[in-house]
């Protein structure tokens, strides 16, 4: 008789050990964006409040208004005061604009943030709006209004501070700066940023980065037009460029959190974050911190030791 086969009894037979479990992140869910539209009708309503209270009949001969007979009291300063098609400089100077006069003499700092909720006209606030909306929305839907919120303010304030300090070496009277441009290229600067510390979780990394450097240079070269204050956007994007290596860090491709692994599974894990990312974010708080520390002392300090020396002069 022959030997029995050891698999003839199924009881007996040996199967191939299974495959280790793959465990998934599940993708993240989408915010329902509704701060970036309301800092949409917020911008809308004070330029609507700004023309309400210019009154251009009010202070002008009803003629020189632009399109009275449709507008009436919202009617346009003429096109030699403002060619945005908007309030004058005194509408502004009174609803926040920002002024270094005002500012710095007054103490008058909450126009840091105010001036970021004004427009200098239709134009100027058309053009702005666009790019909130078309910025704005897809970054809060990925990360949420708190760090959208964070980001935008921080942005703007970069921006105001960097065009006040302008203004100082303009040396240029009754010179205001208003617009949610410097808060605009925060998010712009935000998203490069966003893409080179999360660089591991995009596919075609060239094309996304071809792209945004295309933006953000056509968006540059807006600056340059007369009129336009290119401080706020530097400073603005400067700050969200930074901000986007603290705020929009993500963990990298393949990390899994663990509670989303069963119980009595010992998977060998991603660490959370690549050791770049850390370096960055780092890197990106010390230099904040000392740019609108530098910033602040330049603008106040520096316009202290100059009145102390004027005194000194006149005194003497």
């Amino acid at each position: 008789m022959g030997k029995k086969s050891p698999f003839s009894d199924i009881e007996a037979a040996r199967y191939p050990p299974p495959p280790p479990p793959t465990f998934y992140m599940p993708p993240p869910t989408q915010w329902f964006s509704w701060l970036v539209p309301l800092f949409f009708l917020a911008n809308i309503a004070m330029f609507v409040y700004s023309m309400y209270i210019n009154d251009c009949p009010g202070y002008l001969n009803e003629d020189d208004c632009l399109w009275y007979q449709y507008l009436g009291k919202f009617s346009f300063q003429p096109f030699n005061e403002n060619p945005l098609l908007g309030p004058s400089v005194r509408t502004l100077r009174v609803l926040g604009a920002l002024e270094r006069d005002l500012v710095v003499g007054e103490n008058e700092v909450w126009r840091f943030i105010t001036c970021m909720f004004l427009h200098a006209g239709v134009i100027h606030l058309l053009a702005n709006m666009f790019s909130l909306l078309f910025i704005g929305v897809r970054l809060e839907n990925e990360f949420g209004f708190l760090k959208i919120g964070v980001l935008y303010l921080l942005s703007g304030f970069g921006g105001s501070l960097l065009s006040i300090l302008h203004m100082g070496d303009v040396k240029a009277p009754n010179t205001v700066s208003v617009g949610a441009s410097g808060a605009l290229f925060g998010l712009l600067g935000a998203m490069l940023s966003e893409l080179l510390t999360n660089w591991t979780i995009y596919l075609n990394k060239c094309a996304a980065l071809t792209s945004l450097l295309l933006i953000i240079g056509l968006n540059l070269a807006v600056g340059f037009i007369p009129h336009v204050d290119n401080s706020a956007h530097i400073g603005g994007f400067l700050s969200g460029f930074f901000l986007g290596f603290v705020i929009l860090m993500r963990p990298q491709f393949g990390y899994v959190n663990n509670k989303y692994i069963p119980p009595g599974y010992d998977a060998k894990r991603k660490s959370k974050y690549k050791g770049y990312q850390y370096f960055f974010l780092v890197l990106s708080v010390i230099t904040l911190l000392i740019g609108y520390a530098y910033g602040l002392a330049t603008l106040y300090i520096g316009e202290s030791n100059d009145v102390f020396s004027y005194l000194g002069n006149t005194e003497s």
